[in-house]
């Protein structure tokens, strides 16, 4: 039976430290323990791309699949289930290739380790995002399942002294063929771990695929139905306090003064701790908290941003927009292309700062003792929680244990770890387990928010009205410049660049520039789908401005410039067809188009809006065409492409963050709107078969939405739409 996230962990002490287990002892594929096989198996070197099964790989680091003598097949799982899907995926690829079925896997989370469990595709770190859990994990986690397949026929064929090429595996168990001899992998387990691990393994050819590429059903669904899911906001320890928390509104202002009598005067109320920028009320449970909360009335020193604005921060980049940047990308001679062109538009595009807002507000549960800490959370980053605790706990790494849980959304915000250590320090002083939750309010106000990016971009035309240059200046703080210095080289950001240097369509002369002004007021950070979100609605956008300019049809005007990139033209023309692109609609309706290459695939949307005299947009319909290379489980590959959209929407339509006096002025879902379900637009999603390597799949869909939908308004309405969100 399949398990996900064992919800006995939630309540284990603090048992051997995850430090004291050797490396040595997770690289042995043979090792024995308890007559289990342990088999360890190996990561693509760090900024290493997916590759076809043809492609050597070079391996840097391990992971592990169990098998027990009693019958367990464990599969510790590196990237965390948030809702896309991972771990029926990933447990696909690694059942495809053992030979057992989905009902035989037990998952688990994997403990944090970077040497074993890095993402070799996003900074070399345990860390799960950027659409990236399949591209990195679709051939070692097919590797490690052949490996321990091979090593279990071998075991099965030395006792049974036969050719192993005469034996072969089914639903976890050897078959001889010959003579009908059997074994389940249980009672092979403790033969296999002596078997020397084979060098080389060949991978199924995809003839003989039972499970990948074929629809199967969440591994996490049973439980998220019957309630039995684990998130973090879920754990449950004995004695544990509830405490809710109110931090300075004013990013670098701390706290004045309490009410904390009054606070304490609270039924329920056991506790009020003071850090330097926040107060948490302990309770004994949540509404006592948030009413002791409320009676402290904390009063706040404002400090050094207590006038920043919006606007403020708008003035800040197109100021800086005005000056050259770092050169991301130069192609050709776009000061040429200018001298010689026909004709030539210009355009600013716009996007505003975005909460995340994810349906799991911020939450995390802490024990600190004087010789250990355990922390309980639904986080991204598993390694980088364990290191933020540590720190603030001032104990080794060995001796702080992550117990990580499914997460009611991420979207970016939980690669984070301020939320885990604000738990950590209010935990130093509470003698029991205590769980931070954030409220509603207070996760809007304190978020980590999308970037403004504020784009200038120029195109230089000929006598057709076709791009000859194209120089695109892309203003906006960094993400990576903060969250992995090293990343950020010679002035650019890559991600905020992403989309924008390597656009589909033929540009023969392309200049693409960054240029780095970081806000004040507020702390920036990665949101689903961050660069190509902005570069994609900017590109797609002015390609649509261009094709009304030589006043040809969008999807012509676009056909042209993508004769030498047929992956993104034969994605562009399924969705076209399929949303009967050049049929006449009403007055006040329209459809747009996008095309992108982001995420390792090719995608396209064909939105279709109407846009009443008196009223707001309103979605009707989109239709998305996708290929992303060879898709692992169909139905999650369009789940994420349907929420994606819904996401998209909800973004594009209503999603702004402002500020006024140096605080958030949105404060819930009354006034940070989402998309509501009577809102939904019927949604459609055709794949294009590929033998391609995986792409991601998490986000496109939502950086080809706004475009989409903005030239659908524009179809509408004839107004362009070159700021978000949409205003009509």
């Amino acid at each position: 039976m399949t398990r996900v996230g064992d919800v006995a962990a939630d309540l284990e002490p603090m048992a051997t430290p995850i430090g004291a287990v050797s490396r040595r002892s997770f690289l042995q594929a043979g090792s024995a323990t308890a007559g289990a096989l342990l088999l360890g198996f190996a990561l693509p070197a760090l900024g290493a791309g997916p590759r076809s099964s043809r492609e050597p790989e070079a391996f840097a680091c391990k992971g592990l699949i169990r098998i027990e003598p009693t019958g367990v097949i464990a599969f510790i799982i590196p990237q965390v289930e948030m809702g896309q899907g991972t771990y029926t995926s990933l447990s696909m690829l690694m059942a495809e290739e053992l030979e057992v079925g989905l009902d035989q896997i037990e998952v688990e989370h994997a403990p944090p380790d970077d040497r074993l469990y890095a993402n070799a595709i996003f900074a070399g770190i345990q860390v799960t995002g950027g659409s990236n859990s399949i591209r990195a994990w679709w051939e070692p986690v097919r590797r490690a399942g052949a490996t321990a397949r091979e090593m279990l026929i071998a075991a099965a064929a030395q006792s049974w002294q036969v050719p192993s090429a005469e034996c072969r595996a089914a639903r976890a168990t050897v078959v001889h063929g010959a003579t009908g001899r059997s074994a389940t992998y249980a009672a092979l387990a403790g033969l296999a771990a002596a078997v020397p691990p084979p060098t080389d393994v060949r991978l199924k050819a995809p003839a003989d695929w039972k499970l990948i590429s074929t629809p199967a059903k969440r591994l996490d669904a049973p439980g998220k139905v019957n309630g039995s899911a684990r998130y973090g906001i879920d754990a449950v320890l004995p004695r544990m306090k509830i405490a809710t928390v109110a931090a300075c509104p004013v990013l670098g202002g701390t706290l004045g003064s309490i009410a904390e009598a009054k606070a304490r005067a609270i039924p329920g109320v056991r506790q009020v701790v003071r850090l330097d920028d926040a107060v948490a009320v302990v309770a004994d449970h949540m509404w006592a908290a948030k009413q002791g909360l409320a009676a402290a009335d904390p009063q706040w020193i404002a400090g050094r941003n207590a006038s920043v604005s919006t606007e403020e921060i708008v003035r800040r980049l197109e100021a800086a927009s005005r000056n050259t940047g770092a050169v991301a990308r130069a192609v050709g001679d776009v000061d040429q292309a200018k001298s010689a062109a026909a004709a030539s538009l210009s355009a600013v595009y716009e996007v505003p700062f975005l909460a995340h807002a994810t349906m799991e507000p911020m939450n995390c549960t802490v024990h600190v003792q004087p010789d250990g800490c355990d922390v309980w959370v639904g986080t991204q980053v598993v390694t980088r929680a364990q290191a933020a605790a540590a720190r603030i706990c001032g104990l080794p790494l060995d001796r702080v244990r992550v117990h990580n849980h499914l997460i009611g959304s991420g979207f970016g915000r939980r690669l984070e770890t301020d939320f885990i250590e604000q738990a950590v320090a209010i935990a130093k002083h509470v003698s029991d387990p205590v769980k931070v939750v954030w409220t509603r309010e207070e996760d809007v106000q304190h978020d980590r928010y999308r970037p403004y990016y504020y784009n200038r971009v120029h195109a230089s035309l000929d006598e057709h009205g076709y791009p000859l240059g194209w120089s695109h200046r892309i203003v906006a703080a960094s993400n990576v410049a903060r969250w992995i210095p090293a990343g950020f080289k010679d002035g650019v950001d890559g991600d905020a660049v992403d989309g924008a240097v390597d656009p589909p369509y033929r540009l023969p002369n392309l200049r693409v520039e960054y240029v780095r002004e970081e806000p004040p007021g507020l702390i920036v950070g990665w949101w689903r789908g961050v660069g190509p979100g902005n570069n994609i609605f900017v590109i797609e956008s002015f390609i649509d401005e261009l094709a009304v300019a030589a006043k040809a049809d969008p999807l012509a005007y676009r056909r042209r410039l993508l004769a030498q990139s047929p992956r993104a033209l034969a994605v562009l023309e399924l969705a076209a067809a399929k949303a009967n692109w050049g049929e006449p609609l009403p007055a006040g309706r329209g459809r747009g188009l996008s095309v992108q290459h982001a995420f390792g695939s090719y995608f396209a949307q064909v939105a279709e809006v109407t846009v009443p005299a008196e009223g707001a947009v309103r979605v009707d319909r989109v239709v998305c065409a996708v290929d992303c290379g060879l898709t692992v489980n169909p139905d999650t590959v369009r789940a994420q492409l349907e929420g994606g959209v819904i996401f998209g929407i909800g973004a594009t339509l209503y999603g702004v963050i402002t500020l006024k006096d140096g605080r958030v002025e949105q404060s819930n879902f009354h006034d940070y709107r989402v998309l509501r379900i009577n809102e939904a637009p019927v949604i459609e999603v055709h794949l294009v078969a590929s033998g391609e390597a995986p792409g991601g799949i998490g986000e496109p869909g939502v950086t080809a939405l706004a475009p989409a939908l903005a030239n659908a308004v524009f179809a509408a309405t004839g107004k362009r739409v070159r700021k978000l969100p949409i205003a009509v």
